[in-house]
C-alpha cells in the first residue's frame, strides 16, 4: 500500500517535464497493477490547481482535461481515496510531537503524512524531499 503524491501526477500529465515518461509509465502501472494505492482529496485538488495554472504550466490544462487524465485512476479498482477519520485529531497530536519546526507550505505535506498514519499507510511515491521530516513515512522515489 502506498500513496501517490501530487508531483507524480503532475509529471505524468506534463509532457514538458523531464520526468514525464518515467512518471507516466509508473502511474499507468499503478492504475493497471494489483497493488492497493491511494490519493487524498488534498492531493487531487492540488493536482487540479497546479495542472490548470498558467503560471506553472507552459500549456495549462483545462479543468476537464486535468480531471480527465485523473478519472481512470479514480475508477481503478485498486485506487482508493484516504480521508480524515474520527482519529484524525489523535494522529495529528501524535505526529506534531514527533516533528519539529513545521510551518508554511510543508503543512500540506504534513496533512498527507497524518492521514497516512491514520490509515497505516507507510509509503509515499514522491519527488518531494519534505516528507523526510516525518519519521513514520517512507519515501519511494521515481528516478529519471
Amino acid at each position: 500500500m502506498f500513496i501517490v503524491d501530487t508531483n507524480i501526477l503532475l509529471h505524468s500529465v506534463n509532457r514538458d517535464s523531464p520526468h514525464h515518461e518515467k512518471a507516466r509509465k509508473n502511474f499507468e502501472s499503478f492504475i493497471n497493477g494489483s497493488e492497493r494505492w491511494f490519493l487524498t482529496w488534498g492531493i487531487i485538488y492540488e493536482y487540479l490547481r497546479v495542472a490548470t495554472h498558467p503560471r506553472v504550466f507552459k500549456k495549462p490544462l483545462t479543468l476537464g482535461e486535468a480531471y480527465g487524465f485523473l478519472a481512470p485512476a479514480l475508477r481503478s479498482a485498486n485506487c482508493g481515496i484516504l480521508s480524515e477519520t474520527d482519529e484524525h485529531q489523535n494522529a495529528l497530536e501524535q505526529s506534531a510531537k514527533e516533528t519539529h519546526r513545521l510551518s508554511g507550505n510543508v503543512l500540506h505535506d504534513f496533512h498527507i503524512a497524518v492521514i497516512m498514519r491514520e490509515h497505516a499507510v507507510e509509503e509515499i511515491i514522491t519527488r518531494d524531499e519534505d516528507f523526510k521530516a516525518f519519521p513514520w513515512v517512507r519515501i519511494r522515489r521515481i528516478e529519471n
